[in-house]
């Protein structure tokens, strides 16, 4: 019987072996869809887009449109919340302190490129946002009123040389201010710079003639361009707008360090698995495809639809990013934060 038993205790940690090989099997089908289950489960309660802009804004509208069709896809209510103020801070630290994949963060990314610059106490880092995927570019203008002698980008900076100082333009803090206030200093150009925090308010001296340049997006400019008080010579994007096929880019007028564009996306928390990135990214471009409507109504606000995935829309937040760093190294502007 002893013998037995000594058998038994030999062949005991091989059974061991076998039981945990055994377990080990098993559970590795389970260990490789868990990233999957976990997309396929998402979302199991209401999903929040946290806005830095207020209500009929033309990111606020895409918004909406947007979680429309994605709560019938995912079967949860997707709400949009408008958290404007502070610069777009406001929003961004409601978005990072909620740590929740449930609540994502739609943004234009100028409005915050530049925080490093202008804001000592920041709430949040740079990596806390995790790029999701594009959705739209602001179409970004280049204004003067009708009364200014001026009907290209060429003829508005003659005059700018001929009267140093004498001209102005109005400055709403952000991107767009440095890439201006760059592009001034590294050709040898003087104007005055008009702080301005409302960029409405800007837009309506510029059509009284109060103001000389605007550099704003064509829905802030849209309601004096329509009166005919004020007259676009380029736009900063990239490609020319179906929404204002006549006014030429930067680059067409001769001046492609002006441009700009002003991209436009959903961002999530900095843990967010990437299998359920994709998946958000995945869904966003489906609904997009199958309603043509989306891509006119962002069209009446100002905007081109542009889709981007995680990866491309990471790279083109970065270049912008890259971009305003230098301008204001350029600038001789240390970060603040």
């Amino acid at each position: 019987m002893s013998r037995l038993f000594s058998q038994l205790r030999a062949q005991e940690p091989l059974c061991k072996a076998r039981r945990s090989l055994l377990s080990l099997g098993l559970l590795a089908p389970l260990m490789l869809s868990a990233p999957a289950a976990l997309g396929q489960s998402w979302p199991q309660r209401t999903v929040k887009f946290l806005l830095p802009l207020g209500p009929g804004s033309g990111v606020d509208i895409g918004a909406r449109l947007l979680a429309d069709r994605l709560s019938a896809r995912w079967g949860q209510p997707v709400v949009v919340e408008n958290r404007p103020g502070g610069d777009g801070i406001v929003a961004i630290g409601a978005f990072v302190s909620a740590h929740d994949d449930h609540v994502l963060l739609m943004t234009p990314t100028s409005s915050f490129t530049a925080h490093p610059y202008l804001h000592a106490n920041l709430p949040y880092k740079p990596s806390d946002l995790l790029a999701i995927t594009r959705v739209s570019n602001t179409i970004i203008t280049i204004a003067v009123p009708t009364s200014l002698r001026a009907g290209s980008l060429d003829q508005l900076l003659e005059l700018v040389r001929a009267q140093p100082g004498k001209l102005n333009w109005a400055g709403v803090t952000g991107a767009l201010d440095f890439l201006f206030a760059g592009f001034l200093q590294r050709n040898g150009l003087s104007m005055t710079k008009v702080p301005y925090r409302n960029p409405v308010e800007a837009a309506n001296d510029l059509a009284e003639g109060r103001v000389h340049m605007y550099m704003a997006a064509l829905a802030i400019v849209r309601p004096q361009l329509q009166t005919g008080n004020i007259k676009l010579l380029a736009l900063t994007n990239s490609i020319r707008a179906p929404a204002a096929p006549d006014v030429p880019t930067v680059k067409e007028a001769g001046y492609g360090e002006l441009t700009f564009d002003g991209l436009v996306g959903l961002f999530g928390p900095s843990d967010m698995p990437g299998e359920l990135r994709d998946r958000i990214a995945a869904d966003i471009r489906s609904v997009v495809a199958a309603d043509p409507m989306i891509g006119e109504r962002l069209a009446a606000t100002g905007q081109m639809l542009n889709i981007g995935g995680p990866a491309e829309f990471a790279r083109a937040t970065e270049e912008q990013r890259d971009k305003v760093t230098a301008i204001a190294h350029e600038l001789g502007i240390k970060p603040m934060h």
